[in-house]
């Protein structure tokens, strides 16, 4: 979003690191899969995102029981980033929150939130059905 982007850019983040760091934020520790559908990031983008933040010290990876798995977490240094970041930040989200209305943004990110939650239910529920053919010929 154009408003908050100045403030990553200071700190040298793509606008997907942000994604996967606010992400990160809000929990202990994500699995990539659960990374990848909460930031909407493809697999090979959220690989090359972690080898970025990873080399930047901003997230470490946990020993997941199962070992098949692998989970990530912000490091001190992430959560110090993270807090700077929403700190600077504040006046625009205010600004934004008085323009558009603050309960009508509360309500537009829980609509967001659930409508995210009713997609991956029934990703989760049905395999997609398989395109079919045009239904009418192309025109030479």
């Amino acid at each position: 979003m154009r408003l908050f982007k100045p403030f990553i850019d200071i700190h040298d983040l793509t606008m997907p690191q942000w994604r996967v760091i606010r992400a990160l934020a809000e929990a202990d520790a994500l699995d990539a899969k659960t990374l990848a559908e909460r930031c909407v990031i493809l697999p090979p983008s959220l690989t090359r995102i972690f080898r970025s933040l990873s080399q930047r010290g901003l997230i470490s990876q946990v020993a997941c029981d199962d070992g098949r798995r692998h989970m990530v977490r912000l490091t001190s240094q992430g959560r110090a980033l993270f807090q700077h970041v929403v700190e600077i930040s504040e006046p625009s989200y205010q600004r934004l929150a008085d323009a558009f209305g603050p309960d009508r943004l509360d309500t537009l990110l829980d609509l967001l939130n659930e409508l995210r939650d009713t997609v991956q239910s029934m990703d989760a529920l049905e395999e997609l059905p398989e395109p079919s053919a045009p239904r009418y010929a192309a025109r030479a």
